[in-house]
C-alpha cells in the first residue's frame, strides 16, 4: 500500500487533500501540526513513502519536520505546501531536504500529479537500494566512487551520504563526465519529463553537493557551472 503522511493545520485543506489521496489509492495518516507529524512518523517506524507538509504550522513548522524526516530517512519523498510561493520558501524547502513544493491554492489534479511523481522516484530508489544495480555495484569517475547499493560517494578516504535526489543527480553527472548538462536535462532525468516545477531545485541541490564534495564550494573544480545553460561534472 502507498502510505502518505500529511501535516496541515487547516482542517478544511487537510480533509480536501486526504479525500483526493484516498481516491487515488493512497493510505493516509493525518497530523494537525508538526509535533503530531513527528509523533506519527516515529510511532509507525518511519513506514511512509511520501510526506506532505504545510510550511506554516504552529509550534513545529513544516521545514523543521522536513529536516527531521530527512535525517531519519534519505528515501522518503517530501512535498511542501506553501501559501507564499516566494523564492526564499522554495530555496529553504529544498535546502531542508524537500523533493518538491506545491503553492496554495492548488487543484486536486496538480497535487496528485506531484505526489505520483515523487512516489515513483521513491519506489525506484528503494528498488535500487534493495537490489543494487546488475550492471555495476559502483560508478567510478576520477577519484570519486559512487556506491549504487548504499547511495554513498567516496573520495579522498572520505565517505559521504547522499539524499535520494543528490544520488540521482550524481549518477547522471558521473555517467556523463565532461558533458554540459542543461537544467532541463537534469530535471527530466531525476524528476521526470512531466515535472511541472521550476528549475531552482537543480541549483539548490548542486549547491548542497558542492558543500559535500568540493574543497572550496565557492570555487568548484568538479561541479562546474555552464553559464546560461546548466552544469558539468569534471572528474
Amino acid at each position: 500500500m502507498k502510505k502518505i503522511l500529511i501535516a496541515e493545520d487547516e482542517a478544511a485543506i487537510r480533509e480536501f487533500v486526504v479525500i483526493n489521496l484516498k481516491r487515488n489509492g493512497y493510505e493516509v495518516a493525518e497530523a494537525a501540526d508538526g509535533v503530531q507529524a513527528i509523533r506519527l512518523y516515529d510511532a509507525q517506524g518511519g513506514d511512509f513513502d511520501v510526506a506532505i507538509l504545510d510550511i506554516m504550522m504552529p509550534e513545529v513548522d513544516g521545514l523543521e519536520v522536513c529536516r527531521y524526516l530527512r535525517t531519519h530517512s534519505d528515501t522518503i519523498g517530501i512535498i511542501l505546501l506553501t501559501a507564499k510561493g516566494q523564492e526564499q520558501d522554495k530555496v529553504g524547502g529544498f535546502l531542508s531536504g524537500a523533493d518538491d513544493y506545491v503553492v496554495k491554492p492548488f487543484s486536486p489534479s496538480e497535487l496528485i500529479a506531484r505526489v505520483d511523481a515523487v512516489y515513483r522516484r521513491v519506489s525506484l530508489n528503494r528498488e535500487m537500494a534493495n537490489a543494487g544495480r546488475k550492471a555495476a555495484e559502483t560508478i567510478e569517475s576520477g577519484d570519486f566512487t559512487l556506491h549504487m547499493r548504499s547511495r554513498k560517494i567516496c573520495y579522498d578516504d572520505r565517505e559521504v551520504e547522499l539524499t535520494q535526489i543528490e544520488f540521482q543527480i550524481m549518477e547522471f553527472f558521473m555517467t556523463n563526465p565532461g558533458k554540459s548538462l542543461s537544467r532541463r536535462d537534469i530535471l527530466e532525468h531525476v524528476w521526470g519529463a512531466n515535472y511541472v516545477g521550476d528549475d531552482k531545485v537543480i541549483d539548490v541541490n548542486v549547491r548542497r553537493l558542492r558543500m559535500k564534495l568540493e574543497a572550496d564550494p565557492g570555487e568548484p573544480k568538479h561541479l562546474t557551472t555552464v553559464w546560461g545553460f546548466g552544469y558539468k561534472w569534471v572528474p
